[in-house]
């Protein structure tokens, strides 16, 4: 199991060596500060795991330095520690979101049990050095199963194999093997398999030399080189080239490439993270992926559960995207109604987490007051209203109208960002452009 990284704030020298000890007996690597300030700037430096806070600090106290962490990332484990606290400090240090107030001296024992119960908390909140960008949340018990696992793998070199619907989150788990693994500080490179076609995924793969086709003007170092000592993540591979694939399975044998147009074999060092949305089973039987590479990449296979299987998640994903969403959108929606909350458990949600974050963000921009309601969630039932009754099933205009409020509304809402109305929307950004000129042009022609 890959070490942890532990910050230990102590301004006594003797404890701080005592401290130092026990965490590296119970497996952490250590860093250590003297005082708030430094502490601070090792906290926006640098990813831990886990910071352990002395409350008399010089110049900043412990108390004062948890609140300045918490503003920095919420989610951050902090224990604070005293010789001589009484109940009001604990009382107020777990009020700002300690994960525990011990008293010293410390104990071998002590750190285990705590830090087993952080690593084993119900809900799994990790932003690492993402400020939050690749945030894993959830309380349900097979995705906390699958994290642990995650974290006891993530410091071998096995190829890891990530199946599961689209928008499940599968370039999420990747990042996180990595973020607990040992090539934490090193690049992370992601690319899709999907989006680009053999010649030039290829070369994206393994680089090539200068002049090695017609537009290669200088060498280019390929996604291998790049990710070299760190991990590389291909995602969806089940849609890679069948003779892709003969090339990729021989790099991952001898742990080589060579680039486009190269004579000499390069030697690379990686972590091989693949992902699929599709049932690789049936590829493997149709002929379209090689059984042989398939092995070499599922030496560790993961599964990830569509969100209607941990739908335990939704109330905490939802209180999750308002907060992200009030932020970006300088909105200030409090929550949802009961009746929209009970609609989102009930949805099949067959675009899984991305499509319920996307539905979020649409209500929040949509929403008038300080609770979504179930209209918020789902425009086309508000906007099909009709003040009168007598026609209950009679819309108020067409859908190709219907569809251009809805895509104005958005663009009005998000100043004309055209990328961030396409996502709210669902849609791409080609697709709205082309839906915008298809406006304009009508405009034009009445």
């Amino acid at each position: 199991m890959s070490r942890k990284k532990a910050l230990l704030v102590e301004n006594n020298a003797n404890d701080q060596a005592n401290m130092s000890k026990i965490l590296v007996e119970s497996r952490h690597h250590v860093t250590t500060a003297g005082d708030g300030m430094s502490a601070l700037q090792e906290i926006i430096r640098d990813h831990y795991d886990l910071v352990i806070i002395e409350l008399n600090l010089p110049h900043m106290n412990g108390l004062d330095l948890l609140r300045r962490i918490k503003e920095l990332n919420k989610s951050l484990p902090v224990i604070i520690t005293s010789a001589n606290a009484g109940v009001r400090e604990a009382v107020e240090a777990m009020k700002l979101g300690a994960s525990d107030f011990l008293v010293k001296p410390l104990t071998l024992k002590m750190i285990e049990i705590i830090t087993s119960r952080i690593s084993n908390d119900l809900t799994e909140t990790d932003k690492g050095r993402s400020n939050g960008r690749f945030t894993i949340i959830t309380k349900n018990r097979e995705m906390n199963r699958l994290l642990q696992k995650a974290r006891e793998i993530a410091g071998s070199r096995a190829s890891v194999f990530i199946q599961g619907e689209s928008g499940t989150g599968k370039e999420l788990f990747a990042r996180y093997i990595h973020r607990y693994s040992d090539r934490r500080d090193k690049s992370f490179v992601a690319i899709n398999c999907a989006a680009l076609p053999e010649t030039l995924l290829e070369s994206e793969l393994f680089g090539h030399e200068k002049g090695s086709f017609t537009g290669a003007l200088v060498r280019k170092k390929g996604k291998f080189e790049i990710a070299n000592h760190g991990t590389l993540l291909l995602d969806e591979i089940s849609e890679m080239d069948y003779h892709l694939q003969s090339k990729l399975l021989r790099v991952l044998q001898e742990r080589e490439i060579d680039r486009v147009g190269g004579i000499v074999p390069i030697p690379v060092d990686f972590r091989i993270i693949a992902t699929t949305n599709k049932d690789i089973e049936k590829q493997l039987k149709d002929g379209k992926f090689r059984e042989d590479l398939y092995y070499r990449l599922n030496v560790i296979p993961f599964h990830l559960p569509p969100l209607r299987e941990r739908r335990d998640d939704i109330p905490l994903l939802a209180n999750y995207f308002i907060e992200k969403y009030n932020r970006v959108d300088k909105r200030a929606v409090k929550g949802l109604t009961q009746e929209a909350m009970t609609s989102l458990i009930q949805m099949s949600w067959k675009g899984n987490v991305r499509e319920f974050e996307n539905i979020i963000e649409r209500a929040i921009l949509m929403s008038e007051g300080e609770l979504v309601d179930k209209d918020d969630l789902f425009m086309t039932e508000k906007n099909t209203r009709t003040e009168n009754a007598c026609y209950p099933f009679m819309p108020v205009v067409s859908l190709k109208e219907m569809e251009k409020n809805i895509i104005f509304r958005t663009l009005d809402h998000t100043n004309d960002n055209r990328t961030h109305a396409a996502k709210i929307l669902g849609i791409s950004v080609r697709t709205l452009r082309n839906k915008l000129d298809e406006y304009r042009k009508k405009m034009e022609t009445q």
